[in-house]
């Protein structure tokens, strides 16, 4: 199963939102970008990611799990866009930052280091274990 990473402003949606609503998940909208949205098409049910704080904190805190495969975004105007809906699994027992990633070993090629941009992205296997090896998991 591919794994993946989702980021997202901490003051516009957090890790804390996202518990909050439990096993029902919520919808992960408002993707606007192609090469996001092909990730978005690519999620299978059941498939998990990280959960980044992005801007503020910068730090992987917890990992998600896709509940609901790709469909069309009722935000978007165009009708070009889609969304997963994703629910929190575990937090981290320790939030893993960005700095700390750029200086890991092994993780120097991870999507998240060399196009930190791109809000919806792969992360490969051997990334998911160091990372959640440094979160304390």
């Amino acid at each position: 199963m591919a794994k993946w990473l989702y980021k997202s402003e901490p003051s516009v949606w957090s890790w804390d939102n996202l518990v909050a609503q439990g096993d029902k998940g919520t919808h992960w909208n408002g993707v606007r970008n192609h090469v996001a949205k092909q990730n978005l098409m690519a999620m299978k049910k059941g498939e998990q990611g990280f959960f980044y704080h992005s801007n503020e904190g910068k730090a992987v805190v917890g990992i998600v799990k896709v509940i609901k495969e790709y469909y069309p975004d009722h935000t978007d105007e165009t009708g070009k866009f889609g969304m997963v809906d994703i629910k929190a699994v575990r937090a981290l027992k320790r939030p893993v930052t960005l700095d700390e990633i750029k200086k890991q070993p092994g993780l120097e090629n991870m999507i998240l280091v060399n196009n930190s941009r791109l809000s919806v992205q792969p992360v490969t296997d051997e990334e998911w274990t160091i990372i959640c090896k440094m979160g304390g998991l």
